[in-house]
């Protein structure tokens, strides 16, 4: 069994509803095991200003499918939900990542591991920091050690309360 590093964004569709959704959908597909997940986080949107903002979130799977078919499944997860890609940076229905799977390193066309902007990104790295406190980044930080050298006050936790 290996590990794998699921980010999760949305902000179209009651976008709370959608990662939430996908985080089941994931932890009752064949092969997967939903070991961990973290809260929601809102974010402003980023590139792309003119649209709603984000809801993230990270899941740790085991899993026993490979690396590049893992990634083909979580694409076709997300033309499931409706996923469209007119232009980068644009508003979306679902986005899944893997961001690392059992440590591996690999590049090629479809996949890159690990994420290689993950540590780039506030909205990965919080809600990671959350489930796997000891992860270390492609940089070389590990996430609570980026937590405590990078703005991310912009990454907002979500009160489960309040999610629809």
């Amino acid at each position: 069994m290996a590990i794998a590093l699921i980010a999760l964004g949305g902000n179209l569709q009651q976008p709370e509803r959608q990662v939430s959704k996908a985080i089941e959908v994931l932890a009752h597909t064949p092969g997967l095991t939903l070991l961990q997940a973290s809260s929601l986080y809102a974010t402003a949107p980023v590139g792309y200003d003119n649209q709603p903002d984000f809801i993230n979130a990270v899941v740790q799977m085991a899993t026993e499918i490979k690396a590049p078919h893992l990634m083909q499944l979580l694409l076709e997860i997300e033309q499931q939900f409706g996923r469209e890609r007119p232009f980068p940076n644009a508003p979306r229905i679902l986005d899944l990542d893997l961001l690392d799977y059992d440590g591996m390193q690999l590049d090629t066309p479809l996949l890159t591991l690990p994420h290689p902007r993950m540590h780039m990104r506030g909205f990965v790295v919080v809600p990671l920091a959350e489930i796997v406190p000891d992860f270390v980044l492609p940089s070389g930080q590990s996430v609570v050690e980026w937590l405590t050298t990078n703005k991310h006050d912009d990454v907002r936790k979500l009160d489960p309360n309040s999610i629809r």
